[in-house]
């Protein structure tokens, strides 16, 4: 099968892949019960010493849990939008990927996960993270990022304002020992997931993010139909010969859908947003 493609409102400029040199420092982050997610993470990881980071907030409770799934495009161009705003009450997080970046000079998250309320099923989406409040003081590990960040900046391409990898100036960190040089990068749409993730010449790496899907493709598990679902990446490992990721992905249905992506098969929507960190040896 051919790779999906999708016609956006503006020109593709640029490459399709960007990645941004840096240093990721293991971190270990308290989160205060009664805290909106931005600000939390914002200040957990300012204390650590860092204004940028990829967390995952697996096992999070929160008291309010507001989020949104793909839906079709709002009719100027853009392929796909955001759906109604739904809340979760007395929610746990099961897996989920955040990055910290800035818009405007203040913090800004971008978060993708799987969640549920009590007993009923999971589901997955986009995290409202100024909407969403901690139920209770939680500890989340992560990456604190020296040397990158993510800029939240308008994109010509899709009509978004998106998450681009710029260089800043890094400042040294006592906390944690860093994993070496650590790529943050953005993937273009239209692009194969896992065909520009091997373009990368890192060695053994592994592989954090989030992004978005013209649908998915996966090597057994039932498709999840386009023209957007927004992914997250539960395992990622990488090396000069072979990738091997495992995704969730949730689409304009809401059905939630887990396992190996076909190669080759997997176009980036909007964006994709990925962490590679060099693998510590066994």
């Amino acid at each position: 099968m051919s790779l999906p493609h999708l016609t956006h409102p503006g020109p593709a400029v640029g490459p399709r892949l960007t990645a941004v040199a840096c240093t990721a420092h293991p971190v270990t982050l308290r989160l205060p019960a009664g805290a909106r997610v931005t600000q939390a993470v914002a200040e957990a990881l300012q204390r650590a010493g860092f204004a940028a980071g990829y967390l995952r907030l697996d096992g999070v409770a929160l008291a309010a849990l507001r989020y949104v799934i793909p839906a079709p495009g709002p009719g100027d161009g853009r392929v796909a939008w955001y759906g109604e705003t739904r809340q979760l009450n007395g929610a746990r997080v099961i897996a989920a990927g955040l990055h910290l970046g800035e818009a405007g000079g203040a913090p800004f998250c971008h978060c993708h996960g799987i969640w549920a309320e009590d007993a009923a099923p999971a589901v997955m989406g986009h995290l409202l993270c100024d909407e969403s409040v901690l139920a209770r003081d939680a500890v989340v590990s992560g990456w604190g990022i020296s040397g990158a960040r993510l800029s939240r900046q308008d994109d010509p391409e899709t009509g978004f304002a998106l998450f681009e990898p710029v260089a800043v100036a890094a400042a040294p960190h006592e906390d944690g020992a860093p994993r070496g040089a650590a790529r943050l990068c953005r993937i273009r749409p239209n692009a194969d997931l896992a065909t520009e993730l091997g373009r990368l010449r890192v060695g053994r790496a592994q592989v954090e993010g989030i992004g978005s899907l013209i649908g998915v493709a996966f090597e057994a598990a039932p498709p999840v139909a386009g023209p957007a679902a927004e992914v997250l990446i539960t395992r990622g490992a990488l090396d000069a010969r072979s990738l091997s990721l495992e995704i969730a992905a949730v689409g304009m249905d809401g059905g939630l859908r887990e396992g190996v992506p076909a190669r080759g098969r997997n176009a980036v929507c909007i964006t994709a947003e990925l962490l590679v960190l060099p693998a510590v040896a066994p």
